[in-house]
């Protein structure tokens, strides 16, 4: 529920944030561009609100994360970050601008329309941050997989003696890119040799995610619930 006196939406980027608060008595504008440093970014809500009275401060989730949202309420500012997809905007607004989205969110935000997310701690964005690490990590060796085969396949090799991306499968690459290859030149040699080379780190690297992941899994605030998904799973064997 909206109970502060003015409404500030701001409209996040990585070089500039874009302020506009509305002083719900007087029904004053305030419009900015501020600095996208946390410290300054909190330093103008407090200075607005030395000016106009408590503050209620929206902006949307993205990419320049939650470290901002976290500033703010540390200082005090009650701060809520709303979710992209639940925005409510206007049917005829084709142009977007800075300057409108964040008007949008001080309007809806003294309207009650947000719908927020909510404000992951430092230690949840952290585990989220490996997660995400590691799907990066295999869309990256699905893609290596699938460029491997598919210079192998230009070239009339395909693996028929079972399941692909196994040990048999690596001992099968490995002869065929060291005896055989060479006959079809150069470039094509140093293809497999670069495509075979990131496959293997691409490898390496998810298992040392997985490694971390497992470690998190084990000892951590997600320690419980892990092992109650990890019981549903175990019985589906």
């Amino acid at each position: 529920m909206f109970t502060e006196r003015t409404s500030l939406g701001l409209d996040v980027h990585a070089r500039s944030v874009r302020a506009a608060a509305i002083d719900t008595r007087t029904g004053e504008v305030i419009e900015r561009v501020v600095s996208p440093r946390t410290v300054d970014v909190v330093g103008f809500v407090t200075d607005l609100t030395r000016q106009h009275g408590p503050v209620l401060v929206t902006y949307e989730a993205g990419p320049t994360g939650y470290g901002l949202a976290r500033g703010l309420l540390a200082a005090g500012h009650r701060t809520q970050v709303a979710a992209p997809s639940k925005l409510l905007r206007p049917s005829g607004e084709r142009v977007k601008t800075d300057r409108r989205d964040a008007m949008l969110l001080a309007r809806l935000a003294r309207n009650d329309d947000i719908v927020a997310v909510t404000i992951p701690t430092p230690a949840q964005e952290s585990a989220r941050d490996l997660v995400r690490a590691r799907e990066d990590v295999r869309a990256a060796l699905m893609s290596a997989r699938h460029q491997l085969s598919k210079l192998l396949l230009r070239h009339g090799y395909v693996y028929l003696q079972g399941k692909a991306w196994t040990g048999g499968h690596d001992r099968w690459l490995r002869r065929i890119g060291t005896h055989e290859l060479g006959a079809d030149g150069v470039g094509t040699r140093a293809a497999f040799d670069d495509g075979y080379t990131a496959v293997t780190q691409l490898l390496a690297r998810r298992d040392r995610l997985d490694e971390q992941i497992l470690a998190l899994a084990a000892d951590s605030e997600y320690t419980a619930i892990t092992r109650r998904l990890g019981c549903l799973g175990g019985s589906r064997h």
